[in-house]
């Protein structure tokens, strides 16, 4: 076997091993996960997370993920827990430990002020008849077979379904939570979701005197002299009693002047597109540029309850707002 083949059979084998480790996992989900999550979904205070070397560094990520979906947590490392920094725990937390052997002195010293403040401990081993698991108000197995390190030695299949246990936990929180979109864009304000989703078409539309507007009954000169004034590449055209009937874009004008010639003399209801696209002020701006993507536009119409133009939302405001 070349060198090259000899890889791509190892990362092959560690995929399939960590793979099937995460397999493993789904016949022992019991009443046990079940209260876990209970108890984590119950908390007052803040899960806080515990765990050395490799299971520590899996703990970080799955605080951060407790964090970036609604449940309160951070991290708490034992070696640094037992020199003072326990006093961060307090009555009304949750503690999550992790260890795949269950012995890890760190994070058994770190027990009797967890167990002197009454704080409920959930445990992930892969070792059920641990120290750790002992203590445990729940424990749940995340122990692997093999692991995908070729000297069995290396936490790797391990760490995989220790994390991915962490992500099982959290993601029924975030449902439980019933976390939305906007509530998961409010912790994450500079990230691209965060950015879709707290802007809505009603903070980037133009409105009042900024809207163009004219009656349908205006000659294409006035209506040409609006939408130069306005500077919006577009005017609405209303009705008698003020109602959205139509839109005329720079677009329009120059069909129409390849079909019709000299337009001054028509009337904007024989130049305009009727029908136009609306939105609500309430949709996500980010959903207006979908509609805008989708029918090859560049503005959208909002209106109020009786059909009145109330503003107008155009793609390079969306744009300009950094909505991709």
């Amino acid at each position: 076997m070349t060198d090259h083949a000899r890889i791509l059979a190892l990362a092959e084998r560690v995929l399939r091993l960590e793979a099937q480790s995460l397999l493993d996992l789904c016949p022992r989900l019991d009443a046990r996960l079940i209260e876990a999550v209970e108890l984590l979904h119950g908390c007052t205070g803040r899960v806080i997370v515990t765990g050395m070397g490799k299971s520590g560094l899996v703990g970080r990520k799955i605080a951060a993920t407790f964090a970036s979906t609604g449940t309160p947590a951070y991290f708490l490392h034992p070696a640094e827990g037992v020199h003072g920094d326990i006093g961060m725990v307090a009555r009304g937390d949750v503690v999550l430990a992790l260890s795949n052997s269950g012995e890890t002195d760190e994070v058994l010293a770190v027990l009797p002020a967890i167990k002197r403040l009454g704080i409920p401990l959930v445990v992930l081993t892969g070792t059920p008849g641990s120290a750790l698991a002992r203590q445990a108000d729940v424990m749940l197995d995340v122990g692997v077979r093999e692991e995908a390190c070729p000297m069995n030695l290396a936490p790797t299949s391990s760490t995989t379904a220790a994390l991915a246990m962490g992500d099982a936990l959290a993601m029924a929180l975030l449902d439980l939570r019933g976390l939305g979109p906007e509530d998961y864009a409010a912790l994450h304000p500079r990230g691209g979701l965060g950015w879709k989703a707290l802007f809505k078409v009603r903070d980037l539309m133009h409105t009042g005197d900024a809207v163009p507007t004219v009656a349908e009954t205006a000659t294409m000169k006035e209506t040409m002299e609006v939408m130069s004034a306005k500077r919006m590449g577009m005017t609405t055209v209303v009705d008698a009693a003020g109602r959205l009937c139509g839109i005329i874009t720079d677009g329009d004008l120059r069909r129409h002047q390849l079909v019709r010639g000299s337009l001054l003399d028509h009337r904007a209801e024989e130049c305009m597109s009727r029908h136009p696209r609306r939105i609500d002020g309430d949709e996500l701006a980010h959903a207006a540029l979908s509609v805008m993507e989708a029918h090859a536009i560049t503005h959208l119409i909002i209106t109020d309850p009786v059909g009145r133009p109330a503003g107008v939302i155009r793609l390079q405001d969306i744009l300009r707002a950094k909505i991709l």
